[in-house]
Protein backbone atom coordinates (compact mmCIF):
# COMPACT_ATOMS: atom_id res chain seq x y z
CA UNK A 1 0.00 0.00 0.00
CA UNK A 2 1.22 3.51 -1.04
CA UNK A 3 1.79 5.66 2.38
CA UNK A 4 1.35 9.07 2.64
CA UNK A 5 4.90 9.64 2.86
CA UNK A 6 6.56 7.83 -0.01
CA UNK A 7 3.66 8.69 -2.14
CA UNK A 8 4.81 12.15 -1.42
CA UNK A 9 8.25 11.47 -2.28
CA UNK A 10 7.18 9.09 -5.53
CA UNK A 11 5.16 12.51 -6.55
CA UNK A 12 8.06 14.94 -6.04
CA UNK A 13 10.11 12.82 -7.68
CA UNK A 14 7.81 11.89 -10.82
CA UNK A 15 7.42 16.01 -11.00
CA UNK A 16 11.04 15.82 -11.24
CA UNK A 17 11.20 13.02 -13.90
CA UNK A 18 8.20 15.31 -16.16
CA UNK A 19 10.07 18.36 -16.33
CA UNK A 20 13.36 16.53 -17.45
CA UNK A 21 11.48 14.94 -20.01
CA UNK A 22 9.69 17.86 -21.20
CA UNK A 23 12.32 18.96 -23.56
CA UNK A 24 12.45 15.35 -25.24
CA UNK A 25 8.44 15.00 -25.76
CA UNK A 26 6.63 14.61 -28.67
CA UNK A 27 4.44 17.89 -29.44
CA UNK A 28 1.50 15.94 -30.87
CA UNK A 29 2.30 12.31 -31.61
CA UNK A 30 0.08 10.94 -34.45
CA UNK A 31 -1.89 7.82 -33.56
CA UNK A 32 -2.71 4.80 -35.16
CA UNK A 33 -6.36 4.47 -35.88
CA UNK A 34 -8.69 1.14 -35.47
CA UNK A 35 -11.94 -0.12 -35.87
CA UNK A 36 -13.21 -1.71 -32.70
CA UNK A 37 -16.87 -2.68 -33.66
CA UNK A 38 -19.32 0.40 -32.14
CA UNK A 39 -16.38 3.02 -33.02
CA UNK A 40 -12.90 3.70 -33.25
CA UNK A 41 -9.63 4.15 -31.22
CA UNK A 42 -6.44 5.66 -31.23
CA UNK A 43 -3.47 4.32 -30.26
CA UNK A 44 -0.29 6.41 -29.31
CA UNK A 45 3.12 4.44 -29.29
CA UNK A 46 7.08 5.57 -29.02
CA UNK A 47 8.77 4.36 -31.85
CA UNK A 48 10.22 0.92 -31.05
CA UNK A 49 7.71 0.30 -27.87
CA UNK A 50 8.25 -3.21 -26.37
CA UNK A 51 6.24 -4.60 -23.45
CA UNK A 52 5.61 -0.83 -22.28
CA UNK A 53 2.73 -0.12 -19.98
CA UNK A 54 -0.46 1.31 -21.06
CA UNK A 55 -3.15 4.10 -20.30
CA UNK A 56 -6.53 3.64 -21.66
CA UNK A 57 -8.58 6.67 -21.81
CA UNK A 58 -12.34 7.02 -22.30
CA UNK A 59 -12.59 10.75 -22.77
CA UNK A 60 -15.99 13.04 -20.82
CA UNK A 61 -18.80 15.15 -22.74
CA UNK A 62 -22.10 14.67 -20.15
CA UNK A 63 -22.55 11.10 -22.30
CA UNK A 64 -23.72 13.16 -25.50
CA UNK A 65 -20.54 15.16 -26.94
CA UNK A 66 -16.78 14.58 -27.28
CA UNK A 67 -14.34 12.30 -29.17
CA UNK A 68 -11.04 10.48 -28.74
CA UNK A 69 -9.50 13.18 -30.40
CA UNK A 70 -9.83 15.58 -27.17
CA UNK A 71 -6.72 14.08 -25.70
CA UNK A 72 -4.50 17.62 -25.16
CA UNK A 73 -0.69 16.75 -23.86
CA UNK A 74 -1.83 13.35 -22.35
CA UNK A 75 -0.43 11.30 -25.27
CA UNK A 76 2.78 13.71 -25.42
CA UNK A 77 3.61 13.52 -21.79
CA UNK A 78 2.98 9.55 -21.50
CA UNK A 79 4.58 8.73 -24.36
CA UNK A 80 7.57 10.43 -22.91
CA UNK A 81 6.95 9.15 -20.00
CA UNK A 82 7.41 5.32 -20.72
CA UNK A 83 3.93 4.46 -21.82
CA UNK A 84 1.78 3.78 -24.59
CA UNK A 85 -1.61 5.73 -24.74
CA UNK A 86 -4.95 4.56 -26.22
CA UNK A 87 -7.89 7.29 -26.32
CA UNK A 88 -11.44 5.51 -27.63
CA UNK A 89 -14.87 6.64 -29.11
CA UNK A 90 -17.93 5.28 -27.97
CA UNK A 91 -21.79 5.70 -29.16
CA UNK A 92 -23.03 9.06 -27.55
CA UNK A 93 -26.69 9.98 -26.43
CA UNK A 94 -29.35 9.21 -27.80
CA UNK A 95 -28.30 6.95 -29.86
CA UNK A 96 -26.88 4.67 -27.05
CA UNK A 97 -28.07 4.59 -23.44
CA UNK A 98 -25.32 4.24 -20.38
CA UNK A 99 -25.85 0.65 -20.39
CA UNK A 100 -24.52 0.32 -24.12
CA UNK A 101 -21.68 2.91 -23.82
CA UNK A 102 -20.91 0.72 -20.75
CA UNK A 103 -20.58 -2.11 -22.95
CA UNK A 104 -18.77 -0.07 -25.74
CA UNK A 105 -16.20 0.59 -23.21
CA UNK A 106 -15.45 -2.86 -22.64
CA UNK A 107 -15.07 -3.76 -26.45
CA UNK A 108 -12.80 -1.39 -26.78
CA UNK A 109 -10.54 -2.42 -23.67
CA UNK A 110 -10.94 -6.27 -25.25
CA UNK A 111 -9.98 -5.23 -28.25
CA UNK A 112 -6.78 -3.35 -26.83
CA UNK A 113 -6.17 -6.35 -24.68
CA UNK A 114 -5.66 -8.47 -27.54
CA UNK A 115 -4.10 -6.38 -30.12
CA UNK A 116 -1.86 -3.80 -27.88
CA UNK A 117 1.53 -6.30 -28.27
CA UNK A 118 2.49 -5.60 -31.53
CA UNK A 119 1.81 -1.19 -31.11
CA UNK A 120 4.96 -1.97 -27.90
CA UNK A 121 2.20 -2.17 -24.85
CA UNK A 122 1.80 -4.56 -22.49
CA UNK A 123 -1.58 -6.41 -21.98
CA UNK A 124 -1.28 -6.83 -18.61
CA UNK A 125 -0.37 -3.80 -17.40
CA UNK A 126 -2.98 -1.60 -18.64
CA UNK A 127 -4.74 1.33 -16.40
CA UNK A 128 -7.91 2.76 -17.19
CA UNK A 129 -8.57 6.22 -16.88
CA UNK A 130 -11.36 8.61 -17.74
CA UNK A 131 -12.51 12.36 -16.91
CA UNK A 132 -16.18 13.06 -16.42
CA UNK A 133 -18.63 11.13 -18.14
CA UNK A 134 -15.74 9.06 -19.07
CA UNK A 135 -14.33 8.64 -14.94
CA UNK A 136 -18.07 7.46 -14.82
CA UNK A 137 -17.89 4.63 -17.18
CA UNK A 138 -14.08 3.46 -16.44
CA UNK A 139 -15.58 3.20 -12.73
CA UNK A 140 -18.39 1.83 -13.31
CA UNK A 141 -16.67 -1.01 -16.13
CA UNK A 142 -13.84 -1.22 -14.06
CA UNK A 143 -15.57 -2.17 -10.15
CA UNK A 144 -18.03 -4.21 -12.11
CA UNK A 145 -15.32 -6.69 -13.60
CA UNK A 146 -16.00 -5.81 -17.41
CA UNK A 147 -12.38 -4.81 -17.48
CA UNK A 148 -10.76 -8.33 -16.74
CA UNK A 149 -7.01 -8.27 -15.74
CA UNK A 150 -6.82 -4.04 -15.78
CA UNK A 151 -4.14 -2.91 -13.45
CA UNK A 152 -5.19 0.23 -11.88
CA UNK A 153 -8.45 3.04 -12.14
CA UNK A 154 -7.24 6.64 -12.87
CA UNK A 155 -10.62 8.40 -12.17
CA UNK A 156 -10.95 12.03 -12.75
CA UNK A 157 -13.70 14.12 -11.36
CA UNK A 158 -17.58 12.88 -11.94
CA UNK A 159 -20.20 12.66 -8.78
CA UNK A 160 -22.03 10.01 -10.65
CA UNK A 161 -20.00 7.48 -8.18
CA UNK A 162 -23.71 6.82 -6.32
CA UNK A 163 -26.58 7.26 -8.42
CA UNK A 164 -29.19 7.04 -5.65
CA UNK A 165 -26.90 9.26 -2.80
CA UNK A 166 -26.39 11.63 -5.65
CA UNK A 167 -30.11 12.14 -5.63
CA UNK A 168 -30.64 12.30 -2.25
CA UNK A 169 -27.91 14.54 -1.90
CA UNK A 170 -29.76 17.19 -4.44
CA UNK A 171 -27.46 16.72 -7.23
CA UNK A 172 -29.15 14.50 -9.40
CA UNK A 173 -30.11 17.58 -11.39
CA UNK A 174 -28.93 19.28 -15.24
CA UNK A 175 -27.06 16.57 -17.03
CA UNK A 176 -27.05 13.78 -14.23
CA UNK A 177 -31.18 14.11 -13.89
CA UNK A 178 -31.36 13.87 -17.92
CA UNK A 179 -28.78 10.94 -18.06
CA UNK A 180 -29.95 8.98 -15.38
CA UNK A 181 -33.85 9.36 -15.27
CA UNK A 182 -35.38 6.19 -14.73
CA UNK A 183 -34.49 5.47 -10.97
CA UNK A 184 -34.51 1.80 -11.57
CA UNK A 185 -31.39 1.67 -13.46
CA UNK A 186 -29.73 3.81 -10.55
CA UNK A 187 -28.06 0.68 -8.79
CA UNK A 188 -26.87 -1.07 -12.06
CA UNK A 189 -25.55 2.16 -13.43
CA UNK A 190 -23.79 3.00 -10.01
CA UNK A 191 -20.12 1.86 -9.37
CA UNK A 192 -20.37 2.05 -5.54
CA UNK A 193 -23.10 -1.16 -6.37
CA UNK A 194 -19.98 -3.17 -7.19
CA UNK A 195 -17.50 -2.77 -4.50
CA UNK A 196 -19.37 -5.40 -2.78
CA UNK A 197 -16.69 -6.01 0.11
CA UNK A 198 -14.19 -7.23 -2.25
CA UNK A 199 -11.01 -5.84 -3.26
CA UNK A 200 -10.04 -3.73 -6.67
CA UNK A 201 -7.24 -2.85 -8.32
CA UNK A 202 -5.48 0.13 -6.92
CA UNK A 203 -7.22 3.27 -7.49
CA UNK A 204 -6.71 7.11 -8.19
CA UNK A 205 -9.56 9.56 -7.47
CA UNK A 206 -9.19 13.27 -8.28
CA UNK A 207 -11.64 15.85 -7.64
CA UNK A 208 -12.41 19.49 -8.89
CA UNK A 209 -14.03 22.34 -7.14
CA UNK A 210 -17.08 21.93 -9.08
CA UNK A 211 -20.50 21.38 -7.01
CA UNK A 212 -20.54 17.83 -5.13
CA UNK A 213 -17.52 16.72 -6.46
CA UNK A 214 -15.24 16.69 -3.19
CA UNK A 215 -17.98 14.91 -0.75
CA UNK A 216 -19.12 12.32 -3.60
CA UNK A 217 -14.68 11.55 -3.97
CA UNK A 218 -14.47 11.17 -0.59
CA UNK A 219 -17.36 9.29 -0.09
CA UNK A 220 -16.30 6.74 -2.78
CA UNK A 221 -12.69 6.74 -1.67
CA UNK A 222 -13.47 5.83 2.01
CA UNK A 223 -15.99 2.40 0.38
CA UNK A 224 -13.26 1.36 -1.52
CA UNK A 225 -10.56 1.36 1.26
CA UNK A 226 -13.05 0.04 3.65
CA UNK A 227 -12.59 -3.34 1.11
CA UNK A 228 -8.91 -3.24 1.47
CA UNK A 229 -8.39 -1.65 -1.83
CA UNK A 230 -5.54 0.91 -2.26
CA UNK A 231 -7.23 4.44 -2.93
CA UNK A 232 -5.17 7.36 -3.43
CA UNK A 233 -7.18 10.35 -3.05
CA UNK A 234 -5.98 13.76 -4.64
CA UNK A 235 -7.70 17.17 -3.95
CA UNK A 236 -7.88 19.22 -7.18
CA UNK A 237 -10.47 22.29 -5.63
CA UNK A 238 -7.29 24.32 -6.99
CA UNK A 239 -8.89 23.18 -10.91
CA UNK A 240 -12.19 23.53 -12.16
CA UNK A 241 -13.82 20.77 -13.62
CA UNK A 242 -12.62 21.51 -17.41
CA UNK A 243 -9.14 22.51 -16.20
CA UNK A 244 -8.57 19.26 -14.20
CA UNK A 245 -8.47 17.33 -17.83
CA UNK A 246 -7.26 19.99 -19.65
CA UNK A 247 -3.73 20.35 -17.52
CA UNK A 248 -2.86 16.81 -17.53
CA UNK A 249 0.24 16.85 -19.38
CA UNK A 250 1.69 20.19 -18.37
CA UNK A 251 4.41 21.34 -17.32
CA UNK A 252 4.75 21.54 -13.24
CA UNK A 253 0.85 20.49 -12.82
CA UNK A 254 0.50 19.07 -9.83
CA UNK A 255 -1.92 16.59 -10.95
CA UNK A 256 0.13 15.05 -13.53
CA UNK A 257 2.73 14.35 -11.01
CA UNK A 258 0.59 12.68 -8.65
CA UNK A 259 -1.36 10.87 -10.96
CA UNK A 260 2.66 9.56 -12.83
CA UNK A 261 3.37 8.59 -9.15
CA UNK A 262 0.50 6.40 -8.90
CA UNK A 263 1.25 4.90 -12.54
CA UNK A 264 4.85 4.12 -11.71
CA UNK A 265 3.92 2.56 -8.89
CA UNK A 266 1.03 0.74 -10.13
CA UNK A 267 2.15 -0.51 -13.54
CA UNK A 268 5.60 1.24 -14.14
Amino acid sequence: MINRRSFIVAALAALSSAGASAAGRPGHPEPQTFDYGPAKLDIYAPAGAKNLPVVFFVHGGAWRFGKRSQVGAKPGFLLANGFVFVSIDYRMLPQADVATQAGDVEKAYAYVRANIAPHGGDPNRIVGMGHSAGCHLVALTGLRGGLPGVAGLLLDDTRAYDLAALSRDGGMVRAYARVFSDPAQWAALSPASYVDGRKHPPTFIAYSRAPGRGEESQAFAKRLRATGTEVTLFDGSAYTHMSIDRDFGQDGDALTAAALAFLKATVG
